[in-house]
């Protein structure tokens, strides 16, 4: 069964059914591309990570949240992450 959508942060968050936590962590950064691949895994990431499908309430943008536990993560993420 398909887990409902809810809102936070200013977005309509749907998870991602390979993500293997579904909390919305502290840090985190907005993909503006919902097909993009985002393989956290071979970040070698040192926290949590979750990852949903996102819609931007502020100006209806679809894309994707990544969400991290710890700070230098996100900071991982936005410097080796690029969508192809």
């Amino acid at each position: 069964m398909a887990t409902p959508a809810f809102t936070s942060h200013g977005y309509t968050l749907y998870p991602a059914p390979h993500s293997a936590h579904r909390t919305v962590f502290e840090f985190h950064v907005f993909v503006p591309h919902p097909y993009a691949i985002i393989d956290l895994p071979s970040l070698a990431l040192r926290g949590r990570t979750s990852l949903f499908a996102a819609h931007r309430i502020a100006d209806g943008k679809m894309g994707q949240l990544v969400t991290f536990e710890l700070e230098v993560d996100r900071a991982r993420f936005e410097q080796r992450f690029t969508p192809d």
